[in-house]
């Protein structure tokens, strides 16, 4: 037979089943079965944490992960609360709140915004620094100090706002100007007009953005308002003009080969300034390019080649002709242009182009040679003579010595005194001409008391009629070479 059991603990454990199974034909000994309930199982965990930890976790990740982004509360900028702001947002509000921000011209004036003015400020900056000074993370931060910032006003750009808003309180400066006057560059003082004190409107406008205030009054009394061109900067242009006038030309290396007088060079230029004030000098080509067109006249011409006077020594004594460079103008199509593009710039100096040719020297290398013998002065040019004539020279005694000299010391006209070597005799001589001294006291000079030429009649000179020796004087320059011998 099969009996079946069961057993129900309490709630959370599991029924346990017996099976007997009696066989009539079981022995007597055998051990009787006995029911027993099973161990109870293990309890199940409880996870209501799951419930309630997670979100608590979820929240608390955000606030920090918010601190890290957002700015510390209580937080101002130029009176703009920023506090629980990204930087993004920061900036955002900083430039809308000076946007908006308004001066009222006088009581019941018109009214202009920052926009409109041209006022800016770093906003972007500013909110960088706020963030990085007072994260919202750092509670020592929270409801700090407001955060004060400069705002900027372009002054030209808010003075045409401002006159056209209030038309009536501006009148026009006048700017100063530069002319050519009486051969010279001269200037026009800058006279003063009147118009809103920018400043005062730049200093209402903060006021209203650090304070939060969105409107501000500003008196409107007129105030004085200087022309952008000032007289100091005209003058600085004028004397700079000037400088130019003293120079300009067209020059051949240093040479101011073709002059240009300052009426004409003022007539190219214009000299002017720009709504900023500045000035400037523009030049016209065209009334350049006619006298461009002289300048092949004035600038070519052939070489010259000189004649240098030298002694055995090669030194030169004097130069008999002058040598000068022969010269081409090259091509001139764009010197009117570029002139005028130097001038703009300041720089009067044009130098031309040209072609030299250079010229040559000539060295003639003199030498007053005397042959006491013959009496005759010989005039000697690189060894070749070139003129000659009777002389008359010292007298036995009273020698013109023999050697190799050179003319010192001249003079045209002077009286001669001494003391003849042969006699003793004391002379004076007066008005002797021409005369050249090469040794000592021994001289050439020009007689007039004989005319014995070819004889040796004088007291150690070398004498010759006047004439000649005017001759000699003209063509022997100091350290000219001499030579004495028989």
């Amino acid at each position: 037979m099969t009996d079946l059991a069961t057993t129900n603990e309490a709630d959370d454990t599991a029924p346990t089943v017996a099976t007997d199974v009696a066989s009539a034909s079981a022995t007597q000994d055998a051990t009787p079965v006995e029911w027993a309930p099973a161990e109870p199982a293990a309890p199940k965990k409880r996870r209501l944490w799951l419930w309630i930890g997670v979100p608590a976790l979820v929240v608390a990740g955000g606030a920090a992960a918010a601190s890290l982004v957002l700015i510390a509360p209580g937080t101002s900028v130029a009176g703009v609360p920023v506090g629980f702001m990204t930087e993004g947002a920061a900036t955002d509000a900083i430039q809308q709140r000076l946007a908006e921000t308004t001066v009222t011209l006088g009581e019941g004036g018109p009214t202009v915004t920052g926009a409109e003015l041209g006022a800016s400020v770093d906003a972007a900056a500013l909110a960088a620094s706020t963030f990085a000074d007072r994260p919202l993370w750092n509670v020592s931060q929270w409801f700090g100090d407001p955060v004060e910032t400069d705002i900027v006003l372009e002054p030209a750009a808010a003075a045409t706002v401002l006159r056209d808003a209030l038309p009536a309180a501006y009148s026009d400066p006048t700017p100063a100007a530069v002319v050519f006057s009486d051969g010279q560059f001269t200037v026009t003082p800058a006279v003063d007009g009147t118009g809103i004190d920018v400043d005062a409107v730049s200093s209402a406008l903060a006021a209203g953005f650090s304070t939060g205030a969105l409107d501000s009054v500003v008196a409107t009394e007129p105030a004085s308002v200087a022309a952008a061109a000032t007289t100091e900067a005209a003058q600085g242009v004028a004397d700079n003009a000037n400088a130019l006038l003293a120079t300009v030309g067209f020059y051949v290396g240093d040479e101011r080969t073709v002059p240009v007088d300052a009426a004409t060079a003022a007539s190219w230029m214009t000299i002017t300034s720009d709504e900023t004030g500045v000035f400037s000098i523009t030049a016209d080509a065209a009334k350049i390019q006619p006298v461009v067109d002289t300048l092949p006249a004035a600038v070519n011409r052939d070489p010259i080649n000189g004649t240098a006077i030298v002694n055995s020594d090669d030194t030169v004594l004097s130069t008999s002709v002058a040598g000068q460079d022969g010269r081409v103008l090259g091509d001139t199509s764009s010197v009117a242009s570029d002139f005028a593009a130097q001038l703009a710039a300041g720089n009067g100096v044009y130098t031309l182009p040209v072609e030299v040719t250079a010229a040559t020297t000539t060295t003639l290398a003199r030498l007053l040679e005397v042959d006491v013998g013959e009496q005759r002065l010989y005039l000697k040019e690189n060894g070749v003579v070139v003129d000659s004539w009777l002389i008359s020279s010292g007298r036995v005694g009273a020698d013109t010595e023999y050697g190799r000299y050179r003319i010192g010391w001249k003079t045209p006209v002077q009286t001669m005194r001494g003391t003849a070597l042969d006699s003793g005799v004391v002379y004076e001589q007066p008005d002797v001409r021409w005369a050249m001294y090469f040794n000592g006291d021994q001289a050439f000079h020009g007689v007039y008391w004989h005319s014995s030429w070819g004889t040796r009649k004088s007291a150690g000179c070398v004498g010759m009629p006047n004439s000649r020796a005017e001759q000699i004087y003209a063509w022997a320059p100091q350290g000219t070479d001499v030579w004495i011998h028989d």
